[in-house]
């Protein structure tokens, strides 16, 4: 069964919360373990979110939405190009 997905914010809350426990004298795997997520987990979150700000979170956000919107505009005018140049085909 899988569990709920935690949001980018409350993982970048939880590398905090095992960075401080690390710097109190905990080994990673009572660290991990006290915050309720799997080592597999904890260095996953670590690789994609390692060393991020929330707002540097914020702002990732954002640059992921602005190019999924220029993606699709640049898949719209593919598109529209193909489709001008089969029309163009069979005028000449």
């Amino acid at each position: 069964m899988a569990g709920k997905r935690k949001k980018p914010e409350e993982i970048v809350s939880k590398l905090r919360q095992v960075e401080v426990l690390q710097g109190q004298g905990a080994t990673i795997a009572e660290a991990v373990r006290q915050i309720g997520v799997t080592q597999q987990t904890f260095y996953r979150w670590r690789k994609l979110y390692g060393g991020m700000q929330r707002s540097q979170l914020v702002r990732l956000k954002e640059l992921e939405k602005e190019f999924q919107r220029l993606r699709q505009a640049v898949s719209d005018l593919t598109l529209d190009k193909l489709i001008l140049a089969e029309a163009t085909k069979g005028n000449f």
